[in-house]
């Protein structure tokens, strides 16, 4: 019996420029997402929590909070693309381009723009990618350029730490 790793991620050495990764999960916000994001952040503008200011706007209903956004699309980003990273080194153009509302699915992808070793960290290496993200009507509503690093393939930083059980779990055993 074999224990079969599950999805790593990439390391440095598997990026190529130009290649394009469709993240796999989508994600339905809901108001409950929008409403405590907006409390964790502090965001006052009532656009974003109160019903009636968002009936009366030209939207005619609450807009996301921006700031989740964000964040759900980098987070969709992570899988492919910096799960073996270590550091952000900037977001750049990052770009609002269509409201997000409640109940809206959104889904991310990225293109990878560009890479180059590491000069100080002879075990990563810098990786830039642009991400885009779509509603479910395949409108895009974000975009940002990202810059990270990454660790080679081998890296001692970057083993796993899965903890090794003093009894293998077995089907007889199950």
């Amino acid at each position: 019996m074999a224990v079969r790793p599950g999805w790593q991620g990439r390391f440095y050495e598997d990026f190529e420029v130009g290649d394009v990764y469709q993240h796999p999960l989508g994600r339905t916000i809901s108001e409950t997402d929008n409403t405590w994001f907006t409390l964790l952040t502090m965001n006052t503008n009532q656009a974003h929590f109160n019903a009636q200011v968002g009936e009366s706007s030209e939207f005619g209903r609450m807009l996301v909070v921006s700031p989740l956004t964000i964040a759900i699309a980098m987070g969709q980003s992570v899988t492919d693309t910096s799960q073996n990273a270590f550091a952000n080194l900037g977001v750049d153009e990052l770009r609002l381009t269509a409201p997000v509302f409640v109940g809206d699915t959104i889904w991310s992808e990225s293109i990878v723009l560009g890479m180059r070793g590491s000069g100080s960290r002879p075990q990563a290496g810098i990786v830039s990618v642009k991400t885009r993200t779509l509603n479910q009507d395949a409108v895009e509503v974000l975009s940002f350029k990202r810059a990270f690093y990454v660790h080679r393939r081998g890296a001692q930083a970057a083993e796993s730490l899965f903890p090794q059980a003093a009894t293998p779990l077995t089907v007889e055993g199950a």
